[in-house]
């Protein structure tokens, strides 16, 4: 919906003119991108606060989408409630799984219930068209002035400095000459030292692991895989070592992106 964080995050990186739609679903997106529907997707994949989304992690595999680029996008969360509420009101508060996360320090201290919504823009416009000043919405300021709801309190945030990371999707492999960052992913056999064996390519290369982050692989109880941002282009030697050994090793490598 108009006014979500996502949104904010396209037009912040693809200029004001950008011509965006929003699907109700993550694996909507990355559907429709794959489909040929848009030229990109903009997509949320980790908070520094609240960690990982990760059901983004695992659709990346699912659809055969590329990492062309990354934004982020600073989050600063407002209780949103009627034009005539006030913060006594307040008993129910709607928002996005993750805004009730990144805010729960603030809500938890109140005696309200916390439901989930699709995302934040959804909930401000729940809260706008039921016109029940006892509802509240957990969601930016656009938001607020896009629905007309009053801010009742805010930031709310946990964290002053919450900040969303964002990732621009591809159908097509596109990789920038000036790209500077490599996402990839892998399964490794489960014994023991496989894992400290992978990053000894990235050591000996002399390539910086940005981060790392493993999901359960879903055909296989209790096996992982693991999702790695490294340093570095295509193009490097040491980036091409580091990806060899790791080919050699590892299984289902894949890469996601350049950028």
């Amino acid at each position: 919906e108009p006014g979500c964080y996502s949104e904010e995050a396209a037009v912040g990186f693809f200029g004001p003119e950008v011509s965006s739609r929003g699907l109700a679903w993550f694996p909507d997106v990355f559907a429709a991108l794959e489909r040929g529907e848009a030229d990109y997707a903009v997509l949320p994949i980790e908070n520094s606060s609240a960690g990982a989304v990760t059901d983004n992690y695992d659709l990346l595999l699912k659809y055969d989408n590329v990492i062309v680029a990354e934004t982020f996008l600073p989050v600063h969360h407002y209780l949103l409630g009627t034009p005539d509420a006030e913060l006594s009101d307040v008993k129910r508060v709607f928002a996005h799984p993750q805004a009730l996360m990144q805010s729960s320090d603030f809500l938890n201290q109140h005696d309200w219930q916390q439901l989930s919504m699709e995302n934040n823009a959804v909930a401000a416009q729940k809260v706008r068209d039921e016109k029940d000043p006892s509802q509240a919405a957990v969601a930016g300021e656009v938001a607020g002035e896009i629905y007309r709801l009053k801010k009742l309190a805010g930031p709310i945030n946990n964290c002053p400095d919450n900040t969303t990371r964002f990732l621009i999707l591809a159908k097509d492999r596109v990789y920038q000459a000036g790209a500077e960052k490599i996402s990839l992913c892998f399964e490794l056999p489960h014994r023991s030292g496989t894992l400290y064996s992978m990053l000894g390519n990235f050591i000996f290369n002399d390539v910086n692991m940005r981060m790392i982050e493993s999901r359960p692989i879903p055909e296989e109880s209790w096996q992982y895989r693991f999702f790695v941002d490294i340093e570095g282009n295509l193009e490097d030697a040491g980036v091409q070592n580091a990806l060899y050994g790791i080919m050699r090793e590892a299984k289902n490598v894949k890469i996601l992106g350049n950028y």
